[in-house]
């Protein structure tokens, strides 16, 4: 008794806790995850307004060398002399520290007396400006220079680096802004070039306050190019793409192509081997893109903390759960000892214990004196229930011999098909044969007139053609009983669909056919496919229900005017068999479903005819539709997948 008291509330505990525990994991997952998401979602934000402000400063900087390049364009426009170049060079190179150097250049000619070409540069040298000219600098084919000349507007070109042109030497990299001088005449005569160095542009990205300790600032070029990086030897000498294995960083890769869009976004990718939250603007008027890198292990540090108690609150939770469930259900499972003790002895076989009522108000007492009514109900019923099971008893077997009467009688029905098919089929093919003698009879006397009078040829013809006739309704006949004793399962067993047919070839040998059994038959064939075209399908049902087609336009028309067309569409072929007869009404579509059904009774056939080809087109993968739109006769559609 106490073992059973013990396993039941181990049991009950046990149920609880797998009851409890689930949902306290699944609160505690969501709140996690949900912890995680916020987490991020606030690094993200946090992230995006530092690269913002980190936009808006590189903006401003730059912006400061646009006004003072553009102010300064239209004074040299009004004196484009030499004296004027240098002039306001140095005085725009004094006016803005920011900048490192500043270029004048001519058009080819455009100062004759000077020669083809005429270039003046302006640089710091310590804290001292001085202005050269370049006369052995082809500045023509620098890209800087057509850049602004093909685009005929001021605008940023493309950044360069540890170069040595004419007399000026420059070990630091720098970026230029260029802009189009323009002559009286609307023509470009010259571009002025303004330079800065990348150093002072990293120095006012990096007083941007970062968002952790090894978060850090790149600038990426349009081909990838790092212009700003906190590795200086992978500047200007490497991309993001050659910088990565395509194969083990994919994902730096795909955050190369994002970036190379003018996007905004984004996105995590693993750089220097470490899983990094990297955001990306690009900088307006520019080319390039800012990107600020946080690794995710430094911006999930509050999360990794929140794991530590999340799991100290798990452990304690379950073992609270634990205690509390145990104790729960020792409470509620003692006051049972009574009611378990009496059910034993009536599962033991002591039938007679009788479970006595407690007439107490709580549950455990609810459920006592329902085992003592059931007990009760249970001595009732036991009666009626017995006497119920014999009826049935009684009704199954009658049932079941019912059920054994109609399989025997439609095997009998089917035996007896059989029989009588297999029974005509030995006169049939006598009657076939002499029927044939009598045809070639009458061919050999149609050869040789002077033989026989004629009253002796019309009757020998009209009975040939009787017989050859009856013949073929009996083959007919026989044929449609075997095929339709056939079941459905043994049926769909033959029609292997295993046989390569040309639609044309199968048309024509049906047409042959069926002319071979009505004298002076015509059946007209179309066909808007080649001969070369084949579908794989069953030879002997195929040809079956062409022939049963053919006969039936024969025998309800006219005999002159029978059309049958082959088509075809993108997946399927189209026999149709058209002729003038009197055709079906509409409401006799159902002969074609339905067998032995005519339309008139008596007429000729057993009515299998449609059905058996409507059958066999099924098997076939197709169908058999009649065209109710035809009103002059019949049509019937054969459609099959090609």
């Amino acid at each position: 008794m106490n073992k059973f008291n013990e396993k039941l509330s181990k049991k009950l505990s046990l149920g609880i806790m797998l009851l409890a525990v689930p949902i306290f994991f699944l609160v505690l997952g969501l709140f996690f995850l949900q912890s995680r998401y916020l987490i991020k979602e606030e690094a993200i934000a946090r992230s995006n307004s530092i690269l913002n402000t980190a936009i808006f400063q590189v903006r401003q900087f730059m912006g400061t060398i646009e006004t003072s390049t553009n102010a300064n364009a239209w004074l040299l426009e009004e004196n484009f002399n030499p004296e004027a170049f240098e002039t306001i060079s140095q005085r725009m190179m004094k006016l803005n520290p920011n900048i490192l150097s500043f270029s004048v250049c001519t058009e080819p000619d455009a100062l004759a007396q000077y020669g083809r070409q005429f270039s003046i540069y302006t640089m710091r040298e310590g804290k001292e400006i001085k202005s050269f000219r370049e006369t052995e600098y082809e500045y023509f084919d620098k890209p800087w220079y057509r850049t602004v000349l093909s685009s005929a507007k001021p605008c940023w070109a493309e950044p360069f680096g540890e170069y040595s042109e004419g007399t000026i030497d420059h070990n630091e990299a720098v970026a230029s802004y260029c802009d189009p001088l323009y002559g009286e005449d609307g023509r470009i005569i010259g571009v002025i070039a303004t330079d800065f160095q990348f150093d002072l542009l990293a120095k006012v990205i990096n007083k941007v306050k970062h968002p952790s300790q090894n978060a850090y600032f790149m600038l990426v070029g349009s081909d990838g190019r790092y212009f700003i990086h906190p590795d200086s030897s992978k500047l200007f000498r490497k991309t993001i793409f050659n910088d990565a294995d395509p194969h083990e960083n994919a994902d730096v890769i795909a955050l190369g192509h994002e970036m190379n869009g003018e996007k905004k976004g984004t996105m995590h990718a693993t750089l220097d081997n470490k899983y990094c939250h990297v955001c990306f603007a690009p900088v307006p008027g520019t080319d390039w893109t800012l990107v600020l890198v946080c690794p995710e292990s430094e911006i999930l540090t509050g999360y990794q903390q929140l794991g530590i108690l999340v799991l100290l609150v798990i452990i304690i939770g379950l073992l609270l759960i634990f205690w509390l469930s145990n104790k729960v259900v020792r409470q509620t499972t003692s006051p049972i000892r009574t009611l378990v003790k009496i059910t034993q002895e009536i599962a033991n076989g002591n039938y007679e214990e009788t479970i006595p009522y407690s007439y107490r108000q709580d549950s455990i007492g609810q459920l006592q004196d329902s085992f003592a009514k059931m007990q009760q109900a249970l001595y009732e019923k036991i009666s009626h229930i017995r006497q119920a099971a014999n009826q049935l008893k009684e009704r199954n077997e009658r049932h079941q011999n019912n059920i054994d009467m109609v399989e025997a009688a439609a095997k009998e029905k089917e035996t007896f098909i059989r029989t009588v098919s297999h029974q005509i089929r030995t006169p049939l093919n006598v009657i076939m044969g002499y029927t044939s003698v009598l045809y070639e009879t009458q061919k050999m006397n149609l050869a040789n007139p002077e033989g026989q009078n004629e009253f002796e040829k019309e009757n020998l013809a009209e009975i040939c053609q009787a017989m050859m006739h009856n013949a073929i309704l009996l083959k007919r006949m026989v044929l449609m009983l075997y095929e339709s004793s056939e079941t459905r399962a043994s049926e769909e067993k033959q029609c292997k669909r295993e046989n390569e047919i040309s639609c044309n070839k199968v048309s024509r040998e049906s047409i042959s056919y069926t002319r071979s059994h009505f004298l002076g038959l015509k059946i007209r064939f179309e066909t808007s496919v080649p001969d070369t075209l084949f579908i794989l399908t069953n030879r002997v049902y195929l040809t079956r229900t062409i022939r049963e087609l053919l006969y039936n336009a024969a025998l309800h028309s006219d005999r002159q005017h029978i059309l049958m067309r082959v088509m075809q569409t993108e997946s399927k072929i189209l026999f149709i068999v058209e002729d003038t007869g009197p055709g079906l009404p509409k409401d006799a579509m159902y002969m074609i479903e339905k067998p032995f059904a005519k339309v008139n009774e008596t007429s000729e056939g057993l009515g299998l005819g449609l059905p058996l080809c409507k059958r066999y087109a099924k098997n076939l993968g197709g169908d058999l539709i009649l065209d109710t739109s035809y009103n002059i006769g019949c049509r019937f559609i054969l459609e099959l997948p090609r």
